[in-house]
């Protein structure tokens, strides 16, 4: 929370995946602070971070959304919603003192906010002869891929999930040996 001049400011993180997630986190936001005058936010979606959306909600235009936005964008962070609920304290505050207002309450928010780092996942089908179940089950173990189903027949398969981030190494090892590999998701 931050005070200044009376107006109490308080800024609230969410993670967030999809536009529904955020319509839900201010319904209940405004339910929770019902009294409120603002329900000021910002967001930014996806790895890409280009779907994004700024809402000054009532306050002069680009004084409240923008500097809650520029504060998520300089944090590195996506998928993400900072709501920021202003009780107005009597004394206006004027353009540069609500840019201040809800900079301020926004990284404080952002400061103490539980960051959760979050490794885009694959889903790969191996198959392989039953020659190769020891060498298979050792490059699974040692690259610590989570083996999500094992089917053991004439054909062994197994579905394992891998980070996004080795999906070259899994690449390399299936053409240096005689496997099939079949991106699932």
């Amino acid at each position: 929370m931050f005070r200044d001049r009376n107006s109490k400011f308080i800024a609230c993180a969410f993670p967030v995946e999809t536009e529904a997630d955020i319509q839900q986190q201010l319904l209940q936001l405004k339910k929770e602070y019902h009294d409120a005058r603002h329900f000021c936010h910002a967001y930014i979606l996806g790895k890409d971070k280009t779907k994004w959306k700024a809402n000054d909600d009532g306050e002069p235009s680009g004084s409240a959304g923008l500097p809650i936005y520029n504060q998520i964008q300089s944090s590195g962070l996506t998928n993400i919603l900072v709501v920021v609920v202003r009780y107005f304290g009597g004394t206006k505050l004027g353009v540069p003192g609500l840019i201040n207002a809800y900079k301020t309450a926004t990284r404080l928010a952002l400061e103490e906010a539980e960051i959760i780092t979050v490794v885009p996942t694959r889903r790969l089908e191996i198959q392989f002869g039953y020659e190769m179940m020891n060498t298979v089950m050792s490059f699974c173990k040692n690259n610590n891929l989570l083996i999500e189903s094992k089917e053991f027949a004439e054909v062994n398969t197994i579905i394992v999930i891998i980070p996004a981030t080795i999906e070259r190494k899994v690449d390399e090892f299936s053409r240096n040996i005689s496997l099939i590999f079949r991106l699932l998701t």
